[in-house]
C-alpha cells in the first residue's frame, strides 16, 4: 500500500499490520490505527519547536540553512506539550510490552519531552549524549558551540523486559562497556539528501551511524521498527540494512518521495551476518566440567596476567592458593582483596611461551555441547 492510499484508508483495522511500508498523513491518526502491542521498538526524531528569532548568517554573511520550517513551528510551549503528550500516548499504546521507545532533542524540548514520558507511565532506561564530532558553531558567539543532543531510552513500564544487546554494543567498542555519551559526525557529503535545488532536502537528517547504534543496541533482526516523524527515512533504511521491519509515518510528500528512493537502493545485510551471540543466554558451564574433561587437570597452576597471584586446581574443580580456597571466583576475588571477580577472565594458564585465558576452554566446551547445525542435501 502507498503512503498516499495509507493516508486516505480511514478503515485500517487494528487487527491488521503491515511492514516495510510508509503511512502518509498525521502520525497521531496513523499510529491510532495500528494494531495495540504490535512494535517493537519506536524511534522518535519530533520537532524540536526551536523557537528561532530571524534568520541567522555566517561571518561572510551567507544564510544557515536552519529550521524554519512550519511542521516545527508551535504557537506556545502549552500546545507542544500538548502535542507531545498525545503523539507519546499514541506510541506507547503500539509499543509491545517488551518494546522500548527512543526519542531524541535538544535543549529546545528534550526535557518538556522528557517530563511527559515519565508522567504517562514510560520508564526511563538511559539518556544518551550524542556528541556531534562535527557540530556548527556559535556563529554570533553569544553562547556556547551547541556540540550536542541528547536521546531518552525508556521502556513500557518498570516491568517491562526490554530487548539490550549488551555483548554486541560491547564488540561494536572494542570490547569495552558502551557508555552513554557517543561521539558521531553529524549526517555530511553524499549521505545528505539533496532536493532539486541542490540544496539539503531535510533540515534534520540524522546520521545513518546513529540509528545503526540504536537499533543494535535494542532490537534483534525481524523486530518491527517505527518511526513516526520518518522525514526522508533514515530509520527505514537501517532498519532493512540489519534485517528489521519498518513502519513510516511522513505527512510531507517530498521527503516520503525522497525516502521510498533512497529505501529502493538498500541492500540488507546477510542475515547469518546479523546475531552476536548474547553471553547471558549461553549454557551455563562449570568450571568443574572444564576440569573433569581434563582441559584443566588437578594440579594446573593458573596466575593472573600479570603474574602476581597464582593458584592450583584441585579435583573438585576449587582453586587453592597460598591462603585461600574457594570457587575460580572467590580466589580470584580474595587474592586482589576485591568484592568481585569474574575467574573465567581473571585466571590464566601458560601454554608454551603464552598466557591463555581460562574462558577458551569454557568455550571449547560450550562448542561441543552446541548442537550441529543440519545442512541441506546436497
Amino acid at each position: 500500500m502507498s503512503s498516499k492510499d495509507a493516508s486516505k484508508d480511514k478503515s485500517l483495522k487494528s487487527a491488521d499490520l503491515k511492514t516495510n511500508v510508509i503511512y502518509g498523513g498525521d502520525c497521531i491518526a496513523a499510529m491510532d490505527r495500528l494494531p495495540e502491542n504490535s512494535v517493537d521498538l519506536i524511534f522518535a526524531d519530533p520537532p524540536y519547536n526551536m523557537q528561532l528569532g530571524g534568520e541567522l548568517h555566517r561571518p561572510d554573511n551567507s544564510r544557515v540553512d536552519g529550521v524554519d520550517d512550519e511542521w516545527d513551528r508551535f504557537d506556545s510551549f502549552k500546545a507542544y506539550d500538548d502535542f507531545s503528550r498525545r503523539w507519546l500516548n499514541a506510541a506507547r499504546r503500539i509499543l509491545k510490552d517488551t518494546g522500548s521507545l527512543w526519542v531524541i532533542g535538544s535543549y529546545h524540548n528534550i526535557f518538556r519531552v522528557g517530563s511527559i514520558l515519565q508522567d504517562i507511565g514510560y520508564w526511563m532506561l538511559n539518556d544518551i549524549v550524542w556528541r556531534k564530532s562535527n557540530p556548527m558553531p556559535n556563529f554570533r558567539g553569544t553562547r556556547f558551540t551547541n556540540a550536542h543532543e541528547t536521546l531518552i531510552w525508556c521502556a513500557k513500564s518498570k516491568e517491562s523486559k526490554y530487548t539490550f544487546n549488551y555483548d554486541a554494543m560491547k564488540n561494536l567498542n572494542e570490547g569495552l562497556q558502551m557508555r552513554s555519551d557517543w561521539t558521531l559526525p553529524l549526517c555530511t557529503g553524499d549521505e545528505r539528501i539533496k532536493g532539486t535545488d541542490g540544496n539539503k532536502l531535510h533540515p534534520t537528517q540524522k546520521p545513518e551511524s546513529l540509528l545503526y547504534r540504536v537499533l543494535m543496541a535494542a532490537t534483534k533482526p525481524g523486530d518491527v521498527v517505527l518511526d513516526p516523524f520518518f522525514g526522508t527515512g533514515t530509520t527505514g533504511a537501517v532498519a532493512k540494512m540489519l534485517g528489521r521491519k519498518y513502519i513510516g509515518i511522513e505527512q510531507d510528500a517530498d521527503y516520503i518521495a525522497a525516502a521510498r528512493e533512497r529505501l529502493a537502493l538498500v541492500k540488507p545485510v546477510d542475515e547469518t551476518m546479523l546475531a552476536t551471540p548474547n553471553k547471558r543466554t549461553e549454557p551455563r558451564i562449570p568450571f568443574g566440567t572444564v576440569v573433569e574433561r581434563g582441559l584443566l587437570p588437578a594440579g594446573t597452576v593458573l596466575s593472573d596476567p600479570s603474574g602476581r597471584f597464582t593458584a592450583k586446581v584441585r579435583a573438585d574443580g576449587t582453586l587453592i592458593s597460598a591462603t585461600h580456597r574457594g570457587s575460580i571466583h572467590q580466589v580470584g576475588a580474595a587474592v586482589q582483596g576485591a568484592p568481585a571477580c569474574n575467574g573465567w577472565t581473571f585466571w590464566h594458564v601458560k601454554m608454551g611461551k603464552n598466557l591463555v585465558s581460562i574462558d577458551a576452554f569454557r568455550q571449547k566446551v560450550r562448542a561441543e555441547l552446541e548442537p550441529a547445525t543440519p545442512r541441506l542435501p546436497s
